[in-house]
């Protein structure tokens, strides 16, 4: 509906000011018809409602009119305005939803192709292993401890009989964060803060994310880890080498072999380590065995003495035995990996045959 001024009020206001209303009512009116995308809508609305358009240029010449014809003038640009803004709206409107129309229409689906099935998700060949290997112990009544992967050198080194200066450092490269504190190197330092909480009997295992400065072909900065402890009254080697025969025969097969060979761990007093016959060759030798026929699996031995003082347990009173392996370690002679690096470059075509 045109505001164009009506010829009684063309009477009593300026002539002038009704022939620029209607000439900027169907100026508007020709651009908004023909604007054809957005940007055509922003230009129209700067050209006719813009500080700088067309009506406001008009509406600035209201305080030379009379008030009488000021306030008619006023009142009309006013309702012209009102529609300016409403009739942007409905263009953009329109032109937002000839958009979308013509987006569907060119992407629209052929719902008769067959429907392509998602791939399903697995679990990581390390994750598969550390989930086998708690179950086991679980099975044997051990329950399952975390700790913090930033650790204080008490934990990792002091409290486990690895005091400052001690040659045993030298066994493990470790990322130290600050001067006494540092990336664990084991998941040892769970031990510790286990026996500081509770008194015996403890049957725990600790599995969890370590850290050491080495890389190569069996060795990463970051590796998994399982300790493992028990404590109790009467506990002997004997103890240690009947879960640990157990565990090992349900992780591996039945007839595997195993071998406790002498060893030196500072936590540990006796330390021995565990061998397998090597899984690969059967003992006839190959480049995973180094030709000897055994691969080395993980460390253990007795609790050391000084272990229990520093966490107020008398070792006249109590005894236990600890071990550690590396989960990467068994995930590689289980499914036959001679790369360590490969569990962590996320291949799909690797990790897809698992």
């Amino acid at each position: 509906m045109s505001v164009s001024p009506s010829t009684d009020k063309m009477d009593d206001m300026d002539d002038a000011v009704g022939r620029e209303l209607e000439r900027i009512e169907r100026s508007f009116d020709e651009a908004i018809s023909a604007a054809s995308d957005l940007q055509d809508v922003a230009r129209i609305r700067s050209r006719f409602l813009g500080r700088k358009g067309e009506l406001a240029s008009l509406i600035k010449g209201l305080g030379k009119m009379p008030p009488q014809r000021r306030r008619e003038a006023g009142s009309l640009m006013n309702s012209l305005k009102t529609r300016l803004e409403e009739e942007l709206e409905v263009a953009s409107a329109r032109i937002e939803e000839k958009k979308r129309a013509e987006s569907l229409a060119s992407q629209r689906l052929d719902v008769t192709l067959p429907g392509r099935r998602p791939e399903l998700g697995r679990s990581h060949p390390v994750s598969q292993v550390m989930e086998e290997i708690e179950d086991i112990f679980h099975g044997l009544g051990f329950e399952t401890a975390e700790g913090p992967e930033v650790e204080h050198d008490y934990y990792n080194f002091e409290a486990l009989n690895i005091p400052k200066e001690h040659p045993a450092r030298d066994m493990q490269d470790t990322f130290y964060i600050a001067r006494d504190l540092l990336l664990r190197t084991h998941t040892s330092p769970v031990q510790i803060r286990i026996m500081e909480q509770r008194r015996p009997p403890l049957r725990v295992i600790a599995p969890g994310t370590v850290y050491r400065r080495d890389s190569d072909l069996t060795h990463t900065p970051m590796f998994h880890q399982v300790e493992g402890f028990m404590v109790d009254d009467g506990i002997t080697f004997g103890d240690l080498k009947g879960v640990l025969t157990l565990f090992l025969h349900r992780l591996f097969d039945a007839d595997v072999e195993l071998r406790f060979r002498p060893s030196y761990f500072p936590f540990v007093e006796p330390g021995a380590e565990v061998d397998i016959r090597c899984v690969i060759c059967r003992g006839s030798g190959c480049r995973t065995c180094k030709s000897t026929g055994w691969i080395e699996i993980l460390g253990a031995g007795m609790i050391h003495p000084r272990v229990f003082t520093s966490v107020g347990y008398d070792p006249e009173e109590y005894a236990g035995f600890a071990f550690g392996l590396g989960i990467e370690r068994i995930a590689m002679l289980k499914f036959g990996i001679d790369d360590i690096r490969l569990f962590f470059e996320n291949d799909l075509r690797f990790l897809k045959q698992f």
